[in-house]
């Protein structure tokens, strides 16, 4: 924290002080890690000259030519100032760029704080915010406290009340006089946190179109770029400790691999072992473990709407440990986990011979809410890399969780074009997002997913057929025995599907009229579904369970129909239930864990596989004799 004029500043027990007679560094040289003196916000003065450092175009940091124009007090909260500069030399000409933020700025060679926020936009001069160093170093004094407003996916419609801030009138004239334009005094100008670039490498534009507004509304930037061969681990590469200078830049890497995306920023201090960067948060989420990475800079491009660096993340040297309000913190040669994730896919010729194949390595940021969303994002574009047979495709995915401590999780699915508007890529994306959520969003632990193996077929027809009719020989039946039975499926376009299936009738079914249903997964899942979905507390092995015992779509089941409830209580099925049992259940269940019962019980005699999306269902009367 700041002390006097001259006063050193301590980044916990792990930052190193410099001696009092430290030389102040010469600022025509790019700044070092290492010990540093900060300037005192009080003594910051209207017309005091500083200097930046930002990459441009490289790694090497460039100066940039800063301006006090005041400071703008209590803007980020109670006490929390802003030091409202405007900057000159290059950045006359590229504005307040995305990937500028972190940008450390210097007066007398003493640290004042990071560029982090920017003028609204069209603005013709580059005015910035500056958040002060001593708001960064209290990011040390959290830990395990998460932020009341994480920017994730599912809070992208209240975003936009907390992005930008009101600029106060006292400063409105002296941003007018350092050269802004006049007409910003036609409304309230403002001032928001620099638009953070989310590279994507490796991604379709298909997928960028459907996946890039999330980041947009959550105030970041969505570019396409590329990544080095080396961004493929998150363990860090030897040289980490000469990385992440201050004013180099820093990518913060969300997927890497065969594909990759890394939200971009500027270092603002290093002591060797950490890293401050950013000066706002990139998605305030508190706590967190996500991979950094040392990024080359290819271009500045320069706007007055939207001006942002261009790069490829290059090797990583550490991992990100606080995402917060006033910065992140970093640090370095840390290794910070990741989901490895395999996806086979491949394309199938009518005749059902392979026509091509691709393998996709990758690894995922693990976070209980973005993880879900990036292995959405990640397979939409693996699968329309190579979707060759447009909406008719019909996609199949196989594939397996690895959970440290649990059972895999297996899964299995078909999904094709059903008259809906949503690309058929995207269903199954959203399928494949909802096993994840389900599994990082249980409240009592997050999971710990090893590994991810997964391959998905692209079929050359829309495969769905619909349940038609059942057909019997013979509805009087002896209880114990086995009945043949045709069932038929009418397919999407094409000649009717016929199976035939041996029922057995079970020995202790009562006489009289009873039913055998024919139906899709969906029907027999529907209420052990609800009642997942109404208990609070379903801990991992009960979600895994679940998942487990979900049936697949393509698949047709052949059940008995039984006048006997059923009760469904997270992932447990009690069949022929006695009243008088049900009635306890009921009168005991509490808020949190409730169950939910069915009148009748179904129970399931055959599993016929079929090579399409099954739908719907049909009943055939029966009499035991």
């Amino acid at each position: 924290m700041l002390t006097r004029a001259l006063a050193l500043f301590v980044f916990a027990s792990s930052f190193v002080c410099a001696a009092p007679d430290t030389e102040i560094p010469n600022m025509t040289a790019p700044p070092k890690a290492g010990p540093v003196q900060l300037f005192p916000e009080e003594s910051l003065k209207p017309g005091m000259k500083g200097v930046a450092w930002t990459v441009f175009t490289g790694d090497k940091p460039e100066p940039i030519p800063v301006e006090i124009i005041g400071v703008w007090k209590s803007a980020w909260g109670p006490k929390q100032d802003i030091i409202v500069a405007k900057l000159t030399g290059k950045a006359s000409r590229t504005n307040v760029a995305g990937g500028m933020s972190g940008s450390p700025v210097y007066i007398d060679g003493k640290l004042v704080g990071a560029i982090a926020l920017r003028l609204s936009v069209f603005s013709p001069d580059a005015i910035c915010g500056i958040t002060p160093i001593k708001l960064m170093l209290d990011i040390n004094n959290f830990d395990k406290t998460r932020p009341a407003e994480p920017r994730t996916p599912d809070r992208i419609k209240i975003a936009g009340k907390t992005a930008s801030l009101n600029l106060p009138d006292n400063l409105l004239s002296r941003v007018v006089a350092a050269g802004a334009s006049a007409s910003l005094s036609d409304k309230i100008p403002m001032m928001t946190p620099i638009a953070t670039p989310v590279t994507f490498s490796g991604f379709s534009d298909s997928a960028l179109q459907e996946f890039a507004p999330v980041f947009q509304q959550l105030g970041m930037m969505a570019v396409q770029g590329g990544a080095a061969g080396s961004l493929n681990s998150s363990v860090p590469a030897k040289d980490w400790r000469s990385s992440m200078q201050p004013g180099e830049s820093i990518a913060a890497v969300l997927v890497s691999g065969d594909m990759t995306m890394t939200g971009a920023g500027t270092v603002t201090y290093n002591d060797g072992k950490h890293v401050l960067a950013f000066g706002h948060p990139m998605f305030n989420l508190g706590p967190v473990d996500m991979p950094i990475a040392k990024e080359q800079i290819l271009t500045t491009l320069a706007s007055s709407y939207q001006p942002t660096k261009m790069g490829n993340a290059e090797e990583v040297v550490g991992a990100l440990k606080q995402d917060r309000h006033s910065g992140i913190l970093a640090q370095l040669g840390a290794t910070a986990n990741m989901i490895p994730v395999t996806l086979h896919v491949r394309s199938f010729n009518s005749d059902d011979s392979v026509r091509k194949s691709q393998d996709f390595h990758f690894n995922v940021f693990v976070q209980q809410k973005w993880t879900p969303y990036l292995m959405m994002a990640t397979l939409f574009n693996a699968v329309s890399n190579l979707n060759d047979f447009s909406e008719d495709a019909t996609y199949r995915m196989n594939g397996e969780l690895d959970l440290a401590g649990h059972e895999k999780v297996q899964i299995s699915t078909m999904q094709a074009a059903a008259g809906l508007p949503v690309p058929t890529p995207m269903l199954l994306a959203g399928w494949w997002g909802d096993k994840f959520n389900r599994l990082f969003l249980n409240p009592v632990k997050m999971p710990d997913v090893t590994a991810v193996n997964a391959t998905v077929d692209l079929l050359p027809e829309r495969r769905i057929a619909q349940i038609e009719s059942a057909w019997i020989a013979d509805n009087h039946v002896d209880a114990g025995t086995e009945v043949p039975v045709k069932v038929f499926l009418r397919p999407y376009r094409g000649e009717r599907i016929q199976r035939e299936v041996n029922v057995k009738i079970p020995a202790g079914l009562p006489r009289g009229e009873h039913e055998i249903l024919f139906s899709d997964a969906a029907t027999l899942d529907k209420f052990q579904t609800i009642a997942a979905s109404l208990n609070r507390f379903v801990d991992i092995p009960q979600t895994v369970a679940m998942l487990n015992h979900e049936r697949s779509n393509n698949h047709l089941y052949v059940s008995i129909v039984d006048s006997e409830p059923t009760v469904y209580s997270d992932e447990k099925i009690l069949p022929n239930l006695p009243p008088s049992i049900l009635n306890v259940m009921q009168s005991g269940r509490d808020n949190s864990h409730q169950i939910v019962s069915s009148p009748q019980s179904t129970l399931e005699q055959a599993s016929i596989p079929l090579n399409v999306v099954v739908d719907g269902k049909c009943t055939l009367k029966v009499y035991v004799k």
